[in-house]
């Protein structure tokens, strides 16, 4: 089902690339900090069982004395982390609404390139799925719900296609922007304005110099392999370091284009921008999806932004509270 929500952000907001750059800010950063502070939940690492050896960092906060009404796991896009300021801020948002959080770091993402020897890719959902079932297990969650951003976004509808195989208590999925069609976005951000390629391959080669630091022997990649294009640096990871052929079969492995979630039996919402410069709004638009989904265009928002305020303030984050919320008992 395709609907409009009701976001309005003012004139001077009503730019893509503005609304993009503050939704990644560190203005958005800090003042999700102190919404975590404010909302006087404690947080405690875990370190969880992603299957064959694989390990992955998460942080669990709950408020103290109160019996919650369900559990939120938050999964960030790519090169962010469960430090990114809309990960902090929809934690709080949920927290307030009786919620606990659970916001898991994926591989090599925020300081955890130590964990595990081999590198990421978008691919690695499996231990994705493990990881959630082992925080299911561990923290006894009885109600689950998800929310994902961008390739997070992608990842919680992957993994709630695999939500009952892994006996996860799922009962709805909210996602912002997810990546829907990855060869096509590689083809729109090669369109977009040049921000973008800097910022991406700026954070995903300090990841992969961080991660030859780390280990040496295993990873001898020069400063010439780093120096390529995106989609050369693309190409590499997939020949050399995910098991495909061509940057092709790569992309088509994570692809949720088509009708590639008509076996979604969770109910899942979807709020995209229209103006999103990073994934095009056709992918949503020719998109086939189950009855179990319903998809929700802005005409403004940028990618995974829908900033309303210069002081930071989101309509993302009560988009994803509201859903999420309503798929449990009231508190």
């Amino acid at each position: 089902m395709l609907k409009a929500t009701d976001y309005q952000p003012p004139r001077l907001l009503r730019n893509p690339h503005l609304q993009s750059v503050l939704g990644s800010s560190g203005l958005r950063q800090r003042r999700g900090l102190r919404a975590l502070s404010a909302v006087g939940a404690t947080t405690s690492e875990y370190i969880l069982d992603g299957g064959n050896g694989a390990r992955l960092q998460g942080w669990h906060s709950t408020v103290p004395g109160r019996r919650p009404r369900g559990t939120a796991l938050l999964l960030h896009g790519w090169e962010g982390s469960a430090e990114s300021g809309y990960m902090r801020l929809t934690a709080a948002r949920l927290l307030a609404d009786g919620l606990d959080v659970f916001r898991l770091n994926f591989r090599d993402h925020g300081d955890t390139h130590h964990l595990n020897e081999e590198l990421f890719h978008s691919n690695r959902i499996g231990e994705v799925v493990h990881a959630a079932a082992d925080m299911v297990c561990r923290l006894q969650v009885r109600d689950l719900v998800m929310a994902g951003f961008s390739l997070g976004g992608n990842h919680a509808l992957r993994l709630g296609l695999r939500a009952a195989d892994a006996g996860l208590p799922l009962r709805r999925i909210a996602v912002v922007c997810p990546l829907v069609d990855p060869a096509a976005t590689m083809d729109s951000m090669e369109r977009a304005p040049q921000f973008y390629d800097w910022y991406f391959r700026r954070k995903w080669r300090s990841s992969l110099v961080r991660k030859r630091e780390l280990f040496p022997e295993r990873f001898g990649y020069d400063d010439a392999t780093l120096a390529m294009d995106m989609r050369g640096l693309i190409g590499w990871l997939a020949r050399q370091h995910a098991g495909f052929g061509t940057v092709e079969e790569y992309f088509e492995s994570y692809s949720i284009a088509g009708d590639r979630l008509r076996g979604l039996g969770v109910p899942a919402s979807i709020l995209m921008a229209e103006d999103d410069p990073v994934i095009p709004v056709a992918h949503f638009r020719n998109w086939r999806l189950p009855p179990t989904v319903e998809l929700e265009l802005a005409r403004w928002g940028g990618h995974c932004a829908f900033v309303e305020n210069l002081a930071g303030d989101g309509f993302a984050e009560r988009w994803v509270a509201d859903r999420l919320g309503a798929a449990l008992p009231p508190g």
